[in-house]
């Protein structure tokens, strides 16, 4: 029986340091510690002049102005050259008048890529997959979300996550399922007995056991 070769892809691990990097983008060299005291959401397309990352560039560029206002910058990446690049962003803006607003690394010799894991041989051998980073001020990864090709990214889900990590980071606390800003939030689970009893007898608190409690902000 014939035996094909699996090339293992290494990601980075959550919680841990984002991989460290310097890369020339369409607004000059940058590396990711010129991102230090901020967010960083760091996402990778297939190719330029493709129509779904076409709509995707869009779609990250209406918002842009939320991200920021969340303290967030944005950051692109596939393995097409700069000039690629600049003839895309430049198509972008006279065909469909939305100007890009965020850098976009050339990543021809695939060090940003293969370090973040953005190749999937079982996608495509040539092209980064649909890969979104989330990595906080101190620069460590806090979420990872993967796309196959033919799957266009959700840019609202994206603005939930930030406001989710923003929101646990600032009160100590979890968010559930479907969870939107202004919504009730977890308070973790309690490590004693004492902690629990306390909880369920703590007004504005609402429980329905010990271990799933919420609270309003």
């Amino acid at each position: 029986m014939e035996q094909t070769e699996t090339t293992k892809v290494s990601l980075p691990r959550l919680g841990e340091a984002a991989p460290a990097f310097e890369a020339v983008t369409t607004m000059g060299t940058l590396r990711l510690e010129d991102f230090k005291g901020r967010w960083l959401i760091l996402f990778s397309h297939p190719a330029d002049f493709t129509p779904v990352c076409t709509t995707e560039f869009v779609a990250f560029a209406n918002i842009y102005d939320d991200l920021r206002k969340r303290n967030v910058d944005l950051l692109g990446l596939s393995i097409d050259s700069v000039y690629s690049h600049i003839a895309w962003v430049r198509d972008i803006e006279e065909k469909l008048g939305v100007k890009i607003p965020f850098p976009v690394i050339a990543d021809l010799n695939k060090e940003v890529a293969t370090a973040y894991g953005m190749i999937h041989p079982g996608q495509s051998k040539t092209e980064t997959s649909r890969c979104v980073f989330f990595i906080d001020p101190e620069q460590k990864v806090r979420a990872m979300v993967y796309y196959p090709l033919t799957t266009g990214r959700n840019m609202d889900e994206f603005l939930r996550v930030i406001d989710a990590l923003q929101t646990a980071d600032a009160n100590k606390v979890a968010t559930p399922a479907n969870w939107r800003p202004g919504q009730p939030v977890i308070i973790p689970t309690p490590a004693t007995v004492e902690d629990a009893e306390e909880r369920v007898a703590t007004p504005g608190i609402e429980c329905v056991d010990w271990y799933l409690c919420r609270k309003k902000l």
